[in-house]
């Protein structure tokens, strides 16, 4: 049988259980038409791109199937029809992936520093100061000797 990976976005005000119980009758519909469901995977709620039927947000679920073309078809028909169901997308696949999505391996990559995480600024390391610091002491004490002669000028 053909290989295929399905993700489909339910709405954001519905909960994660209802978003299951979706999943659920979709896995059902494969699993009566002689199909399996290799894999499972929640993306949780994730922020989209743009807005979908005035949705900014959605569930996220991924499906690995290993199905007949009629089991898929039915399938879609069914995620059509559901008012919960914002999009879909099936593509068939040569094999399905072992392990993680692509999604879930970037959720855990907690090795990496995040943004906020830049530790002190101040330390500039093995860099000398900024040009501008260099210039500027002398250009302001000449700047200032500069303004008070102006004044001595003008009180004359």
């Amino acid at each position: 049988m053909p290989y295929y990976e399905s993700v489909f976005i339910a709405r954001q005000d519905i909960s994660a259980a209802q978003v299951e119980g979706l999943t659920e009758t979709f896995e059902k519909v494969i699993t009566e038409a002689g199909g399996t469901i290799a894999k499972r995977e929640s993306w949780g709620l994730r922020t989209m791109a743009y807005k979908i039927k005035k949705n900014r947000k959605g569930h996220y679920m991924l499906l690995n199937l290993d199905a007949p073309a009629p089991a898929v078809h039915e399938m879609e028909r069914q995620m059509r029809i559901n008012e919960d169901v914002l999009r879909y997308m099936t593509i068939r696949v040569d094999e399905l992936e072992e392990g993680p999505s692509a999604i879930m391996r970037n959720k855990d990559r907690d090795d990496r520093p995040r943004r906020g995480d830049r530790g002190d600024r101040g330390d500039r390391g093995d860099r000398g100061p900024r040009r501008d610091d260099r210039d500027s002491a002398p250009k302001a004490e000449a700047d200032a000797s500069e303004a008070s002669d102006k004044k001595e000028g003008e009180s004359e």
